[in-house]
Formats: structure tokens, sequence, C-alpha cells
């Protein structure tokens, strides 16, 4: 399952349903004024569009024939259309109980998920790190929670901060638009990263990946590197 964050123009043409993560807040994001970053981004498969308010949607719908375990899909979210820069879906529904959490973030998408007991209750578009920062690819447990973080190396604001690394990078909120980047870190709209630092617990998974794709009945996760219960 994979989702992209796509370009306006291109969306007004096609709409179509494509399914799908150091450290700085407002203050350190880049702009991509020029040379070999903004090329980069520009060469990306796709390109993000203005912020757009969350959209209500119907409840998820979960597989006919769910896996077992917490670390599979059992649903996802019934977003329509790509999802913008700016936007956040969340609905908690099918994701009510006191399973794991993991969070997925596909760097190529540029898409971030929270599944729980395998059934995706949030997602949202990200910014990432480009160029000699970039986001690191890997499995990581969250190992800080600071609602209030200040970056010690940029002074910038890192609000609801889930720190992934040891030198910095983090899930935060983030003033997610068009033409921007982090130090490394995986920016979020604000309110999505509010409600993901309410759901998350030290210790919880945190999987970033550059174009993996999932379906129902994936796994999310392998057992061995599953939280602890």
């Amino acid at each position: 399952m994979i989702r992209f964050v796509i370009d306006e123009a291109f969306h007004n043409k096609f709409v179509r349903r494509v399914l799908g993560t150091a450290a700085m807040g407002l203050g350190t994001l880049l702009a991509f004024a020029s040379g070999e970053q903004l090329a980069q981004a520009l060469s990306e498969p796709a390109a993000a569009v203005s912020a757009a308010a969350p959209r209500p949607a119907a409840a998820p719908a979960p597989a006919q024939k769910p896996a077992d375990g917490p670390f599979v899909v059992k649903s996802i979210l019934p977003i329509e259309g790509p999802i913008k820069f700016g936007e956040y879906h969340w609905d908690e529904r099918l994701a009510a109980g006191t399973g794991p959490l993991v969070i997925t973030v596909d760097l190529k998408a540029r898409v971030i998920s929270a599944f729980r007991d395998g059934h995706e209750f949030g997602a949202a578009a990200i910014l990432k790190g480009y160029g000699d920062k970039p986001t690191p690819t890997g499995v990581f447990p969250i190992s800080e929670k600071d609602a209030d973080h200040v970056s010690n190396i940029y002074e910038a604001p890192m609000p609801f901060m889930l720190r992934l690394t040891n030198d910095g990078v983090s899930i935060h909120g983030s003033k997610v638009e068009k033409g921007y980047a982090t130090n490394g870190c995986i920016g979020v709209p604000e309110p999505f990263a509010k409600l993901l630092f309410e759901q998350a617990k030290l210790g919880d998974r945190v999987i970033v990946t550059d174009g993996k794709r999932m379906e129902i009945g994936d796994p999310i996760i392998s057992e061995a590197a599953a939280p602890p219960a």
C-alpha cells in the first residue's frame, strides 16, 4: 500500500487514487531556492501542492479475510485522491484498541502512516531531508518524546517531537508546504504531530523506507523487529 503526494496541475487532469517521514521545525526548513536540491526535488515522480484542510472520511473497511497478527495490514484509510502537502487524515474507529502502534514512512511517496493492530488510522504528507542531510531509512524505536522540544543545534522549535536517532532525526510538527525540506527529520503537519504524539509510546517502531509497497495481508514489520509487548 502506497500513497503519493502529487502535483496540483497533474491532479487537475487526472483524478486518481494512489496508495501508499536533524532535526528541525519551522525555523530550519530549507527552501529549495536553487541548485542541486531543487533539481533533486523536481526530478522525483511527484511534487506536492499547497496545504489543504483534512477531509472527513467514511470509516475504513477491514479486509474480508484479515490476516492474523498485530503487525499485518488489515485495513487502510479510504482516502480519495492524492494526499496534498499540509493535509492529513485520522480515523481511529477500527484502531481504538490497545494493540501495538507501528508508524511507516515512505520517503519516495512522501507519506507517513500510523497503524494499530494492523489498521491504518492516520496518514499525512511529509517533509524530508535532501542533499547532505537526507532522511535515513531503517527501523527506529522512539527513544524520546518532547511536546515542546527546541533544537539544541539550530535553536528551532520541534513541536511534538518523537526522537528516532541519537543525532537528532525525529518526527515533529512542521510547516509542510511545497518548496521546503528538513535537515533530515520527518516533518508532518502540526495537528497530525499532536495526534501522533498522544498515541505513541517510547519503544514504538518507526519504519522508514524509500518506496516499499504494502497491501492487505502484507506484514508491516517482522516479528523480530516488533516492539516488545
